[in-house]
């Protein structure tokens, strides 16, 4: 019994907790060679940048805290008439500077006609939630990505961050979603269920 107890411990904790592996020397090769074994699922997230592959199996707690953000901020445009285009954990990659990441949340904000989708390569907004240390830096995947603005979560915050002049910049206030208050938002992260949330950040934005 003392042994089916610690592995019952054991899995709970591996529930809560992101699991990193890291390959390093990787090529591009390698980089989509893994893609195409995990084929569309969303899971595990594949980093790679500059010969560095990181393999992350996010937590519960990780995809619960990425999806309530991701519908909050869908409420938040719905209530501001604000057109946008949800991509999820989309694929960015660019094999000529040697990067690609998948975000947990993204966006592209505006109309979408057939042409600019076409000429779609990355998205205007993405969301990483940082819940386990020791991944690599998205933000230099990022920059090197071109994505114009990312969100950081991490412990009950957000910080967005802001390309300008190839380099990323820590802003007060998001400039893809200008009209945004993300301590607001935040405070609605902590209901429990993403429906209690969602209701109560939307009655918040009436007031």
């Amino acid at each position: 019994m003392a042994a089916r107890k610690e592995l019952l411990e054991i899995d709970d904790d591996d529930r809560r907790e992101d699991h990193y592996v890291h390959l390093y020397g990787a090529t591009w090769a390698d980089y989509e060679r893994l893609q195409a074994i995990r084929r569309e699922s969303a899971v595990p997230r594949i980093t790679y940048l500059d010969g560095l592959l990181e393999i992350m199996s996010p937590s519960t707690d990780h995809e619960v805290i990425k999806s309530t953000i991701g519908c909050l901020v869908e409420v938040w445009c719905l209530e501001h008439d604000l057109e946008f285009t949800t991509f999820g954990s989309w694929t960015v990659k660019n094999k000529r500077r040697k990067a690609g990441a998948e975000a947990d949340e993204c966006w592209v904000i505006g109309p979408m006609p057939r042409a600019r989708r076409l000429r779609l390569k990355r998205p205007d907004l993405a969301i990483e939630v940082v819940w386990t240390s020791g991944g690599i830096n998205k933000l230099d995947v990022w920059r090197k990505l071109g994505v114009p603005e990312v969100w950081f979560w991490r412990r009950g915050l957000i910080r967005p961050y802001v390309l300008r002049r190839g380099r990323y910049e820590a802003v007060e206030q998001s400039v893809v979603l200008p009209r945004i208050d993300l301590e607001l938002l935040t405070r609605f992260l902590d209901r429990p269920t993403t429906s209690r949330a969602i209701r109560d950040y939307r009655a918040a934005l009436a007031r």
